[in-house]
């Protein structure tokens, strides 16, 4: 066996607002076994996410809540160590909710084989994988795009942002992009295709708005909340579709969050407001990944990589979520 030791990033304070390193702590343990059914995986691939955020607080309507002194919890790309399962074999790569650590034991049924074969092993975490899914299945499904359209995306630069506008101009719609810096806004309108894009730290992000939408915005896929979303509610179109998916600006506030003033405007344009958690729509995983497959190897689809590497500075890289200095899939790469 390679290692006799396992390192875990282990959470040992609730953030009150924003988290600090000093809520996390990195600790030492034994080599854990698998039992009957279970897995013995190495960690190569780590993702980061804002929805951790919500994972380490104490709300627990997104999913329970990780216990103090346990794992962090997160998604990542494994190599099978030692298998007691029939459809997995050692050498097998694996994704699962393993979590920020060197090796993990993970039950056979909540572990899916990666096909290496249609990207390389990190894009399982990126466009192939929860975000890509998230990208592709909450525009499509919720925001119902129809050709010509506009379509608007808050941190258009991310992982799901930037996968949500390609997307859009695929389905025959415009795209307009928010991110932060002019390095970013200039990735997605020269290197992927966004018709306009918003820098929301030094634009008058209405007036910006006003001139990129001129009808009026079909679709807002949200991921922010905030001042942005103030300013995307007035210039909804008639019938227009928001895409509600996440809202980092609001996750480490300490009292109540910012919302949304213009529920007029909802009414008067008769906009449909849908929330979308990717983990309801798992029976849609299999065809969603498949289509974006396709349309990367057909060289429709661009993805850009954050990486990080080694798993001690896991912790130091999620932080960036909250200053907005994350460009592309932030993940941590743990191992060859």
């Amino acid at each position: 066996m390679a290692a006799s030791i396992n390192r875990q990033v282990v959470l040992t304070a609730r953030p009150d607002g924003n988290p600090r390193e000093s809520d996390f702590e990195m600790r030492e343990g034994a080599m854990p076994a698998p039992g009957a059914g279970q897995l013995l995986v190495r960690t190569i691939w780590l993702s980061l996410d804002p929805y951790m955020r919500l994972r380490i607080g104490d709300n627990e309507q997104y999913f329970p809540a990780v216990p103090l002194g346990d794992v962090v919890i997160g998604g990542a790309i494994s190599q099978v160590v030692a298998s007691r399962h029939s459809d997995f074999a050692e050498g097998d790569y694996i994704e699962a909710y393993s979590g920020w650590q060197d090796y993990a034991v993970v039950d056979g049924g909540a572990a899916r084989k990666v096909d290496a074969t249609l990207g390389p092993l990190s894009t399982a975490l990126g466009v192939l994988g929860m975000p890509g899914l998230t990208a592709y299945l909450g525009l499509i499904d919720v925001g119902k795009p129809e050709p010509g359209d506009t379509v608007v995306v808050s941190a258009a630069s991310g992982a799901v942002g930037a996968i949500v506008g390609q997307v859009a101009k695929i389905a025959g719609c415009r795209a307009v992009g928010i991110a932060g810096s002019e390095r970013k806004n200039a990735y997605l309108t020269d290197e992927l295709g966004f018709d306009a894009a918003i820098n929301y730290k030094t634009d008058d992000i209405a007036a910006a708005l006003d001139r990129a939408c001129p009808n009026g915005i079909n679709i807002y896929f949200e991921n922010v909340g905030g001042a942005v979303s103030e300013a995307v509610y007035p210039r909804l179109a008639p019938r227009a579709r928001v895409v509600v998916c996440g809202g980092v600006s609001q996750y480490n506030l300490k009292g109540p969050q910012t919302t949304v003033s213009n529920l007029q405007n909802i009414l008067f344009t008769e906009a449909k407001v849908g929330g979308f958690n990717i983990f309801s729509y798992e029976a849609r995983y299999e065809d969603g990944r498949q289509r974006l497959a396709r349309w990367l190897a057909e060289g429709r689809l661009k993805y850009k990589e954050d990486v990080v590497h080694g798993l001690e500075n896991a912790t130091a890289a999620f932080l960036r979520f909250f200053d907005g200095e994350v460009f592309g899939k932030l993940m941590v790469k743990v191992a060859q």
